[in-house]
């Protein structure tokens, strides 16, 4: 009997990965962000405007600086939070590999644009225009607060400002399922796409979190590294590590059909094979031991995908590197693979680029389709003596050559919310 899916699924439907952009704390594009994850290098480091503003915790991973008016117009450093500015920034590298620009780096071209939609996902939005407008309002009372601040911060302005600049008139939706979001945006995305509501969708995650309140209030949840050396304070699956570094950064991807993508000439990158989401219904910060609701995401992507998970040779774990997390993913896929886990080599890429939050799914994703299109596994950075409790095959040190057929990825976000992607070859 076939696997679930496959004796009907026309390959022509199948939604395919054209174009993928990045800009995290390991660089500016996909490729500098690759090659910070093989190396392995750490960027967490003290962050003087947190110390400076007396955040306990002040060590994070920030993605490079924008030159804002500069690269973006003038006017945008004002207009929009940060969280926009770099979401702009890998849209634009992600839909000019796909071939949708011309002579406007934003302006798509070739394809309808009354069909072509857009479905970001962010956890915060625009941060750090709350915590700047809170301040002037308390230090010079309310006419002083910006008439932009609420088009700055809502968490929806990312993907209108992406429509707006690009001209895509389809779908435009915002997702918020917290350090899931990036991951589900491009769950919800392919199926805009699968049913036909759409032929082409940007899709993907942002964040731009790193303000003293957040920290602040992570840090009081205990959910934040204390090592007083950044170098070493993300630490996925390490028997030492204390928590999650922020980090910002963005994950964009262009999705489209199989036949779309052919018919103006794009080349596939890889596929979006299967996509699950679940909730763990269980606490709103914390995952079940067992990792159930991780489990089901797991399998319910691997069930889309319609393929039997000895396909899978690799999982670009969530790792946040929070002893809570990293045991819960670690029963999860114990879950889903059972005896034959020891096959999947798994990495956190969290080490190096820290917790992207929002942005997390969309940029792993991203990794995990480079792993799949390389067949090459990043080590998991600072990894050193791995947890006893984490049975898995875990690379480390160096990058692994693995020959790859399919790839997991997945992100769990507060609340209990659970989302997996499976990846194949275009």
């Amino acid at each position: 009997m076939s696997a679930p899916g496959t004796a009907e699924r026309d390959p022509d439907r199948d939604v395919v990965v054209t174009g993928m952009g990045a800009i995290t704390p390991a660089g500016r594009g996909v490729a500098a962000t690759w090659e910070g994850a093989l190396a392995g290098r750490t960027t967490a480091a003290h962050d003087e405007r947190l110390a400076a503003a007396g955040a306990p915790v002040a060590i994070s991973c920030r993605a490079p600086a924008v030159d804002v008016d500069a690269e973006l117009g003038r006017g945008a450093q004002r207009r929009l939070d940060r969280f926009t500015h770099l979401a702009v920034v890998a849209v634009r590298e992600a839909i000019a590999q796909a071939g949708l620009v011309a002579d406007d780096p934003d302006r798509i071209v070739d394809v309808d644009p009354d069909r072509t939609g857009v479905v970001i996902g962010s956890g915060i939005g625009g941060g750090e225009t709350w915590e700047t407008e809170y301040a002037r309002l308390a230090a010079e009372g309310p006419a002083r607060v910006s008439p932009l601040f609420v088009p700055r911060m809502l968490s929806n302005t990312a993907a209108g400002t992406i429509a707006i600049r690009t001209t895509a008139r389809g779908p435009n939706l915002t997702v918020n399922t917290a350090c899931a979001a990036g991951a589900s945006a491009i769950h919800v995305a392919r199926d805009l796409v699968r049913s036909g509501t759409a032929d082409l969708v940007i899709a993907g995650g942002v964040e731009a979190g790193i303000t003293t309140i957040a920290m602040s209030a992570f840090a009081q949840m205990g959910a934040l590294s204390t090592n007083p050396d950044p170098a070493v304070a993300s630490r996925p699956f390490d028997v030492a590590r204390d928590g999650f570094v922020m980090g910002e950064g963005a994950g964009i991807v262009v999705l489209e059909s199989r036949a779309h993508a052919r018919a103006r000439g794009a080349t596939p990158l890889c596929t979006v094979a299967g996509c699950g989401a679940s909730a763990d219904a269980f606490h709103a910060t914390a995952p079940p031991e067992d990792g159930a609701g991780a489990a089901l995401a797991m399998q319910r992507a691997i069930a889309d995908a319609g393929i039997d998970a000895a396909r899978i040779g690799h999982h670009n774990a969530h790792g946040t590197s929070t002893p809570l997390n990293d045991i819960a993913e670690t029963r999860a896929l114990r879950t889903v693979f059972g005896d034959r886990v020891a096959d999947v080599v798994v990495t956190s890429t969290k080490g190096v680029t820290g917790h992207l939050l929002g942005a997390a799914g969309a940029v792993e994703a991203i990794l995990a389709a480079t792993a799949l299109r390389e067949q090459r596994v990043p080590p998991t950075a600072n990894l050193t003596v791995q947890d006893p409790d984490i049975d898995l095959d875990v690379a480390a040190g160096a990058p692994r050559d693995v020959t790859l057929d399919a790839v997991l990825s997945a992100s769990m976000g507060f609340g209990g919310q659970n989302a997996a992607l499976v990846l194949t070859p275009a």
